[in-house]
């Protein structure tokens, strides 16, 4: 089942994909709060515009070093570790800005988790009860800057255009394009861990609630140069989700109160959750 969150005029709402009518039926409520049942309501794909699929209610949690280029790492916890915040993540079609202080960018192709319940310290063998679901995310990143400022930074961190909940994650084919022409290709089957490892590593970490998402990581450069510049657009897409498309512009100077939060299209209500499951020890 493919999850979509469309925005209307009284906000985004949460609606599912029927692909043989080229519709999308709204559901009641957020499924990762409530029910997620179907109104019955039907929109057509043509006259809705698809935003994220989730605004994360407390982070992003990526892996950096799990496709290998030589020797694979002996263990998760040799994997680079980072975090982007909230306000890294955007939708389709969002723009990617580019700020001063970043003069060189790349941009990077993941199969992205949506987690669905309250998650620590959970076995691989059970990362599965901790998911919602899968989407397509692109893992933007300054070249030469601290690691908080090169993966966190406004808008670098682009996902969608669905959570797929139906998926088998473990032989996709995944590939990022600029411009039309190809950047990164490989398949998650090349990860030198599993994504229920991976999930499992991230929960040992942080606590993992509803609507984070864990990045499992890029393959390599096969194609152009994956630097990005103003005036571009990136493709990143995954088998089985679909293809998240964002155009690239940069940013002259310092932006203040109306003028910076127009470039971005926030969560439009707070996080209030009703007594999200949890999963893990116990």
């Amino acid at each position: 089942m493919k999850i979509a969150r469309i925005g209307l005029d009284q906000g985004p709402r949460y609606a599912v994909v029927d692909e043989e009518g080229d519709e999308l039926i709204l559901l009641a409520d957020d499924p990762l709060f409530g029910e997620g049942k179907p109104t019955g309501q039907r929109l057509r794909s043509e006259d809705v515009r698809l935003v994220s699929p989730m605004i994360p209610r407390s982070k992003v949690v990526g892996f950096g070093g799990s496709y290998p280029d030589g020797e694979p790492p002996a263990s998760t916890d040799d994997l680079l570790v980072f975090l982007k915040p909230n306000t890294s993540v955007v939708g389709p079609d969002d723009p990617i800005v580019l700020p001063p202080h970043l003069p060189e960018v790349v941009h990077e192709v993941e199969l992205a988790v949506v987690i669905g319940r309250v998650a620590k310290d959970v076995p691989p063998e059970r990362a599965h009860e901790a998911i919602l679901g899968y989407t397509v995310a692109d893992d933007v990143t300054g070249v030469h800057a601290n690691l908080a400022v090169a993966k966190g930074t406004d808008t670098f961190c682009p996902v969608g255009p669905y959570i797929e909940t139906e998926l088998d994650q473990s032989d996709l084919a995944l590939a990022s394009r600029i411009d039309g022409e190809l950047s990164r290709e490989g398949r998650t089957s090349q990860l030198a861990f599993s994504v229920p490892e991976l999930v499992s590593h991230a929960s040992k970490m942080f606590t993992l609630l509803p609507g984070d998402i864990v990045l499992t990581g890029s393959p390599g450069v096969r194609g152009v140069d994956p630097q990005i510049a103003s005036g571009q657009t990136v493709e990143v897409e995954c088998e089985g989700i679909g293809r998240l498309r964002n155009p690239v512009i940069r940013r002259g100077g310092r932006m203040f109160g109306v003028e910076a939060a127009s470039r971005l299209r926030p969560s439009p209500r707070p996080w209030a959750p009703r007594s999200p499951r949890r999963c893990g020890r116990g």
